[in-house]
């Protein structure tokens, strides 16, 4: 006897023995991939660790948007900005649009993002699963957006430096902010998305 099973890297449908012998586990033939056994719903920990990156990233966010990012000394004179008074300074200069951009992609998006799978992974009881499935599929839509702010800096520090007179370094929010950056990617790479249509464990 076998069963149907769908690799969980490349979806290739195949069958899996329903009896599988002491120490092997099927792989998929495409991708050597291992495979869930039959009957197994995996381990009950399956949505910890995505649940967990989620959480610090979280908790992480609000000292990434108070701390400086960049700090940056003209003529003897140091001025420190945070990804928020970056974008308030953007829309104060008239640059509505560049201050839109600099919000959604670096202050809306990630924790968007980043609620989402926790979201996800904790809210079982709240979210049916095609509500979790909706999700999900923002979540991905979205989620490309977010590293847009990483190009935005870059070409910043770049436009900077041009001048002789100015001196550019980075602040204790940018070691934040790419911290969130990590474990928003770690939640994302450890989420098992068929995990979404699995039932609430006992």
């Amino acid at each position: 006897m076998s069963a149907l099973r769908a690799c969980p890297c490349c979806a290739l449908v195949q069958r899996v023995p329903e009896v599988i012998p002491p120490r092997c586990a099927p792989r998929c033939p495409r991708c050597r991939t291992r495979l869930p056994a039959p009957g197994v719903r995996g381990r009950a920990g399956s949505r910890a660790w995505p649940a967990a990156f989620a959480l610090a990233a979280l908790i992480l966010y609000p000292v990434s948007m108070l701390l400086p990012v960049i700090e940056i000394e003209r003529l003897g004179h140091t001025h420190a900005a945070t990804i928020w008074t970056g974008v308030v300074e953007l829309a104060a200069d008239g640059q509505y649009i560049i201050a839109a951009i600099v919000f959604v992609c670096s202050i809306l998006i990630p924790v968007l993002k980043i609620g989402g799978i926790f979201a996800l992974c904790t809210g079982w009881s709240i979210l049916q699963p095609r509500h979790r499935a909706v999700t999900y599929r923002a979540i991905d839509v979205i989620g490309r957006w977010g590293m847009i702010d990483v190009l935005l800096v870059a070409i910043l520090v770049a436009a900077v430096k041009l001048g002789n007179w100015m001196d550019v370094a980075p602040g204790p929010g940018a070691v934040a902010f790419a911290a969130v950056v990590i474990l928003s990617l770690l939640a994302s790479a450890t989420f098992n998305p068929l995990s979404i249509w699995e039932e609430e464990p006992a």
